[in-house]
């Protein structure tokens, strides 16, 4: 995948800013890791977890990067449910 594949449609201005933000962070990697996890689970995200996903993506690439990959312990503030869920997302077309 390169790009976002999801429409924006029927999501609301919130979801649809952070599906382009999650798409355009700056790193390659982040972008794929965040991309296409917010392209699969942006629309079934409670208020709470779209609270979550907006300080991550409020993150330098190079920080997330590392607490994905295991190389930098994740910070408590950062260590949720949905942070779990984004560390083990796999796209479908990988399963």
């Amino acid at each position: 995948m390169t790009g976002m594949a999801r429409s924006s449609a029927g999501l609301t201005d919130r979801q649809r800013r952070l599906l382009y933000r999650a798409w355009h962070r700056g790193m390659r990697e982040t972008d794929l890791i965040f991309g296409e996890f917010a392209d699969s689970e942006i629309s079934a995200l409670p208020e709470t977890e779209l609270d979550q996903f907006e300080q991550l993506l409020d993150q330098a690439d190079g920080d997330l990067l590392s607490w994905i990959t295991g190389a930098a312990p994740v910070p408590a503030e950062f260590d949720t449910g949905l942070f779990a869920k984004i560390r083990s997302y796999r796209p479908r077309s990988a399963r």
